[in-house]
């Protein structure tokens, strides 16, 4: 694993994109603060930069560092729901402008899988996750469905997992607004 997250490192270091396991689904993913290595995940997938992206963070002070403050609904939310849970946040900060949504809001996930964790640790920047599909496709559960063009678009593709579920879905997603209330985007 360890040798991944350093091959990984350098790719998203130098602004480019990687293929890579999440707690979820395959992602696409590059620094979460630098708009060029943002829009190339956009053009990669022929999305709309309207459509915001997640970000991946690896703890809550990581998180705190890129909203302004976290609601209280969502720290209740983060304690009490199990599996892989996006939040979007009101107030983003500190991330590419294209990963702000107009709003001012970003999606934001803290991730719990052990490779995200070191490679996000490792990195000190939060990752972008998109799904390894283009916009409007259905989303592979194996490695061996992601489609050709999104693999040979990575800069570099993650050696582990190629032959493993890790999650039948996609995260949750719920935007916590800043008088407390919430609304469910996907289940």
């Amino acid at each position: 694993m360890q040798a991944e997250i350093t091959k990984a490192l350098e790719v998203l270091k130098r602004g480019e994109i990687i293929l890579y396991p999440t707690d979820t689904v395959w992602g696409i993913g590059c620094d979460a603060c630098n708009a060029k290595a943002v829009e190339k995940i956009y053009k990669l997938k022929h999305r709309s930069e309207a459509k915001s992206l997640i970000t991946l963070v690896n703890s809550i002070e990581m998180l705190r560092l890129y909203v302004k403050e976290i609601p209280f609904v969502a720290k209740d939310l983060m304690q009490n729901i199990e599996y892989p849970l996006t939040i979007i946040y009101p107030s983003a900060r500190n991330l590419a402008k294209n990963v702000i949504a107009s709003d001012g809001s970003a999606a934001i996930r803290i991730v719990k899988d052990e490779f995200c964790q070191k490679l996000i640790e490792a990195f000190g920047n939060p990752i972008i996750s998109s799904s390894a599909n283009l916009s409007g496709d259905e989303t592979p559960l194996f490695f061996s469905k992601i489609s050709k063009d999104i693999v040979d678009a990575a800069d570099y593709v993650v050696n582990l997992y190629h032959d493993k579920i890790i999650q039948v879905k996609s995260s949750t997603i719920i935007k916590v607004f800043k008088d407390g209330e919430y609304e469910i985007i996907r289940n």
